[in-house]
């Protein structure tokens, strides 16, 4: 269960890394609006949150085993 919770926390982090500095360059190249690369910014951050979350939950339960 705890590296069920570590394995999506990372795939979810890289992810989102990865899409933002895509979504940063066809912003760019595309010259989408301030706004609208601003809104893809909050969806990466909201996914490191959860992420964050996530990775936190996986960590309480580990101590919580004695893993």
């Amino acid at each position: 269960m705890v590296r069920r919770q570590v394995r999506l926390g990372l795939i979810v982090t890289i992810g989102a890394f990865v899409a933002w500095m895509v979504l940063q360059f066809l912003g760019g190249q595309l010259g989408l609006p301030a706004r609208f690369v601003f809104l893809l910014d909050l969806a990466c951050i909201a996914a490191l949150v959860f992420a964050l979350l996530v990775l936190f939950k996986a960590w309480r339960a580990s101590q919580n085993d004695g893993v």
